[in-house]
């Protein structure tokens, strides 16, 4: 038996007998399983190891897998993994092992909430902290199964479109481990029915009220007074699950669902996944509540601070963490850094000019013999690019030294340069000092969920359904309003001085005559939005885009007599995809060689 089925078979035991942090031990340290029902912590313990059992990533990761980036680091697993040692029993994306045990926790659960005394006396208290547990409960468990249906779900050879095993109710040392995979459907159908029950045991958002008339009727009647409300549902549980993160978890099951991967046997149509999203923003006033700073969150260090209050961007965050871990790994070699995660000539290349149009439209006014001027200002809030200023420092990336003499930035220099001619700047903080010596630390966050991403799921799905400007649902805004609003918060169709353009955006004018071209200009700006936030390996996938793109670079020259700099794009790495079938991630070979009802995914052995 694999150690994460001793784990489930004595997961009772182990919470019971060994969560010294939380309790006093008893005589011996030897606890039954009654003692959960009289002492909360005990049992609240359970939800807590649910939690950390998220699959939510703090640092740009996957992204190296895929077009968009490369890694220096040579002994990485995901750069092994696209360069062709992607396998079942070789998955560094793989997503079973601690989503499944997320789902053992919770069911463990909801088996022993509604018997543990919450509170000692009043019974409004009582109804309160059950309610609010089952739903973070709840909505836990549509995460874990919505990332292992991403990570996990695919065809198998007799045709059908499974997700994972569906299980609702804890494991123990009876169980039949040898379960099925259920249909993929089945598991969304599961997923939305986890999310609707959270929604209703949940409030929208964790905030303080000020009398007994805001208490709502259900606890009023029970005799729940302002104060036990606020003990149960005010700002001390902020960040945990709420009704409003449970909403955004479906909205983004279901565009997993109608994407073209999936949509033909998911049960969900892009019209169900627009709706679902557009729910979500109508809590924030749709466009009225768009965050007009939202794509350069990071740098709004004051926002980062403990007890600063919440960005409008943020949907859910992880807690603050004071490190410098990030800057660290990232950072130019000049300024200690590791120079990790390397920009792709593909990625900059997606950025369009300042006028909208991309690089490739000859009305673009692109330049190759100065690629970086007069681009989409979002370019150099992500990327350090060659001759960027970063930390008062000039980066020379190009194959000469910078006005100190330092080369070490450059191309292919130190084991810590870059390899593509670009280095990572979005989420750095500027203020931080990565060297031992003169260690500085600064506060940061990372997003779970930003409003950003669900207005881009919006676009897609509603696009998808109804074209560029159909609104049947009369929600109050299309696809293209959408976009146009995201493309002017980055400055797009005006001047190198800010001014609007005569004509506008018309490049956005342009797709919104043609349903193919706004697909395409939707998917372009949720690269540019969402990239170095380790989505664009899931995103090219439910997709069904090529993964195998051969990741490009930028080699720059100059001549010492004239000044004047070359600019060569060069192949850096080739990725060693099979798009045939990787589109869909495998089972793990353990669990299907151990269980005889598990089906793997077609083309994975």
């Amino acid at each position: 038996m694999k150690t994460r089925n001793i784990i489930l078979y004595f997961v009772g035991l182990l919470v019971l007998c060994s969560c010294n942090d939380m309790f006093e031990p008893a005589d011996e340290n030897n606890r039954q399983e009654d003692a959960m029902y009289e002492e909360s912590k005990y049992a609240h313990g359970l939800l807590m190891y649910a939690y950390g059992r998220l699959p939510y990533i703090t640092t740009t990761q996957t992204d190296i897998a895929t077009d968009d980036a490369v890694t220096n680091q040579k002994n990485n697993n995901l750069l092994f993994m696209a360069t062709g040692s992607w396998a079942s029993d070789n998955n560094p994306m793989s997503q079973w092992d601690k989503c499944r045990d997320g789902v053992q926790y919770v069911n463990l659960f909801l088996t022993k909430v509604d018997k543990v005394k919450w509170a000692l006396s009043a019974a409004s208290k009582q109804q309160m902290f059950i309610d609010r547990l089952k739903g973070e409960a709840f909505g836990l468990r549509a995460i874990f199964y919505y990332h292992l249906l991403q990570a996990h779900g695919g065809y198998a050879d007799d045709g059908v479109l499974y997700g994972v095993p569906l299980l609702t109710t804890p494991e123990n040392g009876s169980s039949d481990f040898n379960q099925p995979r259920a249909t993929f459907a089945d598991c969304v159908k599961q997923c939305f029915a986890d999310c609707d029950s959270a929604m209703a045991l949940l409030p929208a958002d964790y905030n303080d009220i000020f009398n007994d008339d805001e208490i709502p009727a259900k606890y009023k009647a029970l005799g729940a007074n302002y104060s036990g409300f606020n003990l149960v549902f005010g700002t001390k549980a902020k960040n945990l699950i709420s009704a409003k993160i449970a909403e955004a978890v479906k909205a983004q099951v279901a565009l997993l669902a109608a994407s073209p991967a999936f949509r033909e046997q998911s049960g969900v149509t892009s019209a169900q996944a627009a709706t679902l999203a557009a729910n979500v923003l109508k809590r924030v006033g749709g466009l009225e509540g768009f965050d007009l700073t939202g794509n350069v969150w990071y740098k709004n260090t004051t926002k980062l601070e403990p007890n600063a209050s919440e960005m409008p961007e943020m949907l859910w965050r992880e807690d603050r963490h004071k490190n410098a871990v990030q800057e660290r790994d990232n950072f130019p070699p000049t300024l200690y850094g590791s120079g990790r995660v390397n920009p792709s000539q593909n990625l900059v290349d997606a950025f369009p000019m300042r006028n909208g149009r991309p690089i490739s439209d000859p009305n673009s006014g692109y330049d190759p013999k100065d690629p970086y001027a007069n681009r989409d200002l979002r370019l150099a809030d992500n990327v350090v690019y060659n001759g960027s200023t970063f930390r008062k420092t000039v980066i020379i990336t190009g194959k000469y030294p910078n006005e100190k003499g330092e080369s070490s930035d450059n191309i292919i220099q130190i084991e810590t340069s870059t390899r593509t001619g670009y280095y990572l700047k979005k989420l750095l903080r500027e203020d931080v000092s990565p060297l031992a010596s003169s260690l500085i630390e600064q506060q940061h966050i990372y997003p779970r969920i930003r409003y950003t991403e669900i207005f881009l799921a919006y676009a897609e799905a509603a696009n998808d359904a109804w074209g560029p400007k159909g609104d049947p649902t009369g929600v109050g805004f299309t696809a293209y309003d959408v976009i146009k609003k995201i493309r002017e918060r980055a400055g797009l169709g005006t001047n190198e001085i800010g001014q609007p353009l005569p004509e506008g955006d018309a490049y956005l004018e342009e797709c919104a005559a043609d349903q193919a071209k706004m697909t395409n200009l939707i998917r372009n700006e949720r690269r540019i939005e969402l990239c170095f936030e380790n989505k664009r390996f899931w995103d090219l996938r439910r997709w069904l885009l090529p993964l195998n793109e051969k990741v490009m670079g930028m080699e720059i020259s100059r001549n010492d007599e004239t000044n004047e700099l070359t600019y060569k794009i060069i192949e850096v790495e080739n990725r060693e995809y099979n798009s045939s079938y990787q589109c869909y991630g495998p089972i793990p070979k353990g669990e299907i060689l151990k269980w005889s009802n598990l089906k793997q995914n077609k083309g994975w052995q």
